[in-house]
C-alpha cells in the first residue's frame, strides 16, 4: 500500500501536553517575547526590553538588599558588628554576586539554552532529549531525576520568598516607629492576600508597568548607597576578596556558617536564567551590568559603611541608609519592589507548573491565559496552594530573620544542580573536553556547594520546610509520570496493527455512516483501543476516520512544515501526525482546520471525538510502597483535568468510552 504524506506550513504555533494526548492552536501562535520586540536587535530595542526586564527579572535578587546583609549579623550567627567583620561579610557578598550572578549565570549557563529558553526544567528537556545508547540510560534517569527535585525546590522558593519579602519590607516601619512592630504581620498578610486574590485577573504588560518602577528603585537604593560610602570610603577595601578569606580565617567553622545568610544575596538568579525566553540574553546581560549590579554593589557597600560608623545601625542597616524625612516613602517603595518581585516569582512558578504538564510530569490543571497576546498564564490551583503556604509562613515564623533560616536551603540546592547539569551538557552535547569543562564548573560547584553545605545546618531549624515541600511537589512529580509510562505501555501493548483492523473492516464488510471520527492514538502504527470498543459496541464506522497523534518535543515551540503530517491511509482513513513544543497548547479543533486546509475530507458539522475514560483497577502488590505509589496516581488522575475540557472541544461532540484498565 503506497501512502503520500502532505506536509501543512501553519499559520501559527501549536500547544501540547504530555500528559494526554494534545495538539496544536493556530491562533495561539505566540512568538517568544524576546522574539516579539521589535527593534530587539538594535541598541535602542535592546535598552527597552532591558527596562521592561527590570520588572520580570530582577525583583527578587533586586530586593536582597533589604534583608540579606541584616540576617549576617542577625542574632542566629552571633557575629559582632566589629570592622573586621563588616570587611569580611561585605567582601563575600560582593564576590558571591561576581562569580554566582555575573559569571555564573549571565556569562556561562545563560548558553545552555533550549531554543531561545531558560530555566532547569529547559535543562531537563535537553537532557532528556539527549537520547543515547543504552549505557547512558542511568546516568540519564539520575540527571531528570535530579532536575526534577531542582525544580520542586523552586516551589518551596515560591512560598518563601514572597512572605520573606513583603515582610522585610513593611518591617521597614519599625526604624520610624516602635508602635508599628506589633502591625508587620496582619499588615504583611493583607498585602499577600491581596496579591494573591489580584493573580486571577492577569498581569498584562507586566514588564512595562514594573520596570518603570523598578527602575526607580535600583537608581534610589544607588544613591543611598553611595552617599554613605562617600563619608566612609574605607569600605571600599572590601572589593578585595582577601577579606573575604581573612574572614574565614579568623571565625574557622563559625565563618562557614555565615555563608547562609550570604547565600540571601544571590537569591533570584535563577530567575535571570529561568526568564531568558521572554527577552533574550543580550537584554537582561545589559539590564544587569549596566544598573542592577552595580546598584546592588553601591548599595551593600553603603551599609557596610554604615555599620562602621555605626554599629547600632546591623538592626536595619537598608532602611537606616535612607535619611529620616524621606522614610515612609523608602518603606512604601520598598514593599511595592517586593509585591513586585513576589509578582514575578508567583508567576514563575505559574509558568514552571504549564511546563511540568506539557513536559508530562505533572497532572493536567486548569490553565488560564489571561492575555491572548502575552505568556502569563494563571493557575488558581497553584494560586490558592501559594496563598495559604505563604499566608502560614508569615503568622507561623513572623518575622523575616526567622524566615531567613528557611530560605536559602531551596535556592542553593537549585543553583548546586543546575550546575551538574550544564556539566552533563556541555560534556555530551557540546562536545566540551574535560579539560575545559571539570575547572569551569568544578568553581562553580565549590560556591554552590559550599553555599548549600552553610544552609545545610539550618535543617534543623525551620530549613527543612523548603525541602518537605520539594519532598511533596517531587514525589508527585515522578509519580505521575512513572504512571503516565505505564498506562501509555497499556495502550500500546493492545493496539491492534492498521492492516489487520483494514482486513477485518473489509471482511466483515462494515458499513458505514456520514461523517467523521476523530480518535486519538500514541501508537504509530496501530490503532488505538477506543477504536477498537467502538467497533465492537457500535458496529459501525464513520465515513472519514482521523489517527491522531501527538509527538511531544523537548523544545518548547514548533512551527513551520514539520509541525503537522497527513497521510491519507485505506478505506477512508487518514494519519496525522502533529508535534508541539511544551510551550504551546493544546486545541484538537485547530489541527482538524489544518486538515480541512490540505483538502482532507473533514465536516466540521459531523466530526465526532471519540475518548477513552479510564478507570485504573489497581493489580494486588506485595511491595507498599508500590502499593502507595499506585494509590497515588489513581487519585492524581480522578483528579486530574477532564481530556475535553484540556482541549477544549465542543462538549456535543465527544463521546467517551469507559474502560477498566488493569494498573
Amino acid at each position: 500500500m503506497s501512502v503520500s504524506t502532505t506536509r501543512v506550513t501553519s499559520r501559527g504555533g501549536g500547544a501540547g501536553d504530555p500528559s494526554v494526548e494534545g495538539t496544536v492552536s493556530p491562533d495561539l501562535d505566540r512568538r517568544p517575547p524576546g522574539d516579539r520586540a521589535g527593534g530587539s536587535g538594535t541598541h535602542r530595542g535592546r535598552l527597552v526590553l532591558a527596562l521592561v526586564a527590570l520588572g520580570v527579572v530582577y525583583g527578587d535578587i533586586g530586593t536582597s538588599p533589604i534583608y540579606a546583609l541584616k540576617a549576617c549579623f542577625s542574632r542566629e550567627y552571633g557575629l559582632a558588628p566589629t570592622a573586621t567583620n563588616v570587611y569580611g561579610v561585605v567582601s563575600l557578598i560582593i564576590w558571591a554576586l561576581t562569580i554566582t550572578v555575573s559569571i555564573k549565570y549571565v556569562a556561562v549557563i545563560m548558553r545552555a539554552d533550549n531554543h531561545g529558553e531558560g530555566g532547569i526544567l529547559a535543562l531537563l528537556a535537553i537532557i532528556r532529549g539527549d537520547r543515547d545508547a543504552a549505557p547512558r540510560t542511568r546516568r540519564r534517569a539520575f540527571l531528570v531525576g535530579c532536575a526534577l527535585f531542582g525544580a520542586a525546590l523552586l516551589y518551596g522558593d515560591g512560598v518563601i520568598t514572597p512572605a520573606i519579602s513583603v515582610l522585610s519590607a513593611v518591617e521597614g516601619l519599625h526604624v520610624a516607629s516602635p508602635r508599628f512592630v506589633g502591625l508587620s504581620v496582619p499588615v504583611s498578610a493583607v498585602i499577600l492576600f491581596a496579591l494573591f486574590a489580584v493573580q486571577r485577573f492577569g498581569v498584562r504588560r507586566v514588564g512595562g508597568v514594573f520596570g518603570p518602577v523598578m527602575l526607580v528603585w535600583f537608581v534610589t537604593i544607588a544613591t543611598f548607597g553611595a552617599a554613605a560610602v562617600a563619608r566612609a570610603p574605607m569600605i571600599l577595601r572590601a572589593i578585595n576578596p582577601w577579606y573575604g578569606v581573612q574572614f574565614f580565617l579568623a571565625h574557622g567553622a563559625h565563618g562557614f556558617v555565615i555563608l547562609g545568610g550570604v547565600v540571601l544575596a544571590v537569591t533570584g538568579a535563577e530567575a535571570l536564567y529561568a526568564d531568558m525566553g521572554y527577552f533574550g540574553p543580550s537584554p537582561i546581560r545589559w539590564g544587569w551590568f549596566g544598573l542592577v549590579f552595580p546598584s546592588l554593589l553601591l548599595n551593600y557597600a553603603g551599609q557596610g559603611a554604615l555599620i562602621l560608623h555605626d554599629s547600632a545601625a546591623v538592626a536595619n542597616p537598608f532602611f537606616l541608609l535612607a535619611p529620616r524625612a524621606m522614610l515612609y516613602p523608602y518603606v512604601a517603595l520598598a514593599t511595592i519592589a517586593t509585591i513586585i518581585a513576589s509578582q514575578a516569582l508567583i508567576s514563575g512558578v505559574f509558568v514552571l507548573t504549564n511546563q511540568a504538564i506539557q513536559l508530562g510530569y505533572a497532572p493536567r490543571l486548569t490553565v488560564v491565559h489571561t492575555a491572548s497576546t502575552s505568556d502569563h498564564v494563571y493557575l488558581p490551583a497553584i494560586n490558592r496552594v501559594l496563598m495559604l503556604g505563604c499566608l502560614l509562613l508569615v503568622v507561623t515564623f513572623r518575622s523575616s530573620n526567622a524566615l531567613g533560616a528557611a530560605y536559602g536551603i531551596a535556592v542553593t540546592g537549585t543553583m548546586a544542580i543546575t550546575t551538574v547539569l550544564f556539566y552533563n551538557i556541555a560534556r555530551t552535547q557540546w562536545g566540551w573536553s574535560r579539560v575545559r569543562a571539570v575547572p569551569l564548573c568544578g568553581v562553580f560547584l565549590v560556591v554552590d556547594g559550599a553555599f548549600l553545605a552553610a544552609n545545610a545546618l539550618k535543617i534543623a531549624h525551620d530549613g527543612w520546610v523548603p525541602l518537605a515541600i520539594a519532598a511533596a511537589v517531587w514525589i508527585l512529580m515522578a509519580t505521575w509520570a512513572w504512571g503516565r509510562e505505564r498506562l501509555i505501555a497499556f495502550r500500546r501493548s493492545n493496539a491492534v496493527p492498521l492492516t489487520d483492523l483494514f482486513a477485518q473492516l473489509k471482511h466483515e464488510e462494515t458499513p458505514r455512516m456520514p461523517g467523521t471520527a476523530v480518535f486519538l492514538t500514541s501508537h504509530p502504527d496501530g490503532a488505538p483501543r477506543v477504536l477498537l470498543r467502538q467497533l465492537d459496541y457500535a458496529h459501525v464506522l464513520a465515513t472519514h476516520v482521523v489517527l491522531l497523534r501527538i509527538i511531544f518535543e523537548d523544545r518548547p515551540w514548533v512551527r513551520g512544515p514539520d509541525r503537522i503530517s497527513i497521510a491519507p491511509l485505506a478505506q477512508g482513513f487518514v494519519r496525522v501526525v502533529t508535534r508541539v513544543g511544551f510551550l504551546q497548547e493544546p486545541d484538537l479543533s485547530a489541527v482538524l482546520e489544518e486538515c480541512r486546509l490540505a483538502k482532507v475530507a473533514l465536516s466540521a458539522e459531523d466530526t465526532v471525538f471519540y475518548m477513552n475514560s479510564e478507570r485504573l483497577v489497581p493489580l494486588p502488590e506485595r511491595n507498599p510502597l508500590r502499593r502507595w505509589r499506585k494509590a497515588l496516581f489513581v487519585v492524581l488522575l480522578r483528579n486530574s483535568r477532564a481530556a475535553p475540557d484540556f482541549f477544549g472541544l465542543p462538549a456535543d461532540r465527544v463521546v467517551e468510552i469507559g474502560e477498566k484498565v488493569p494498573f
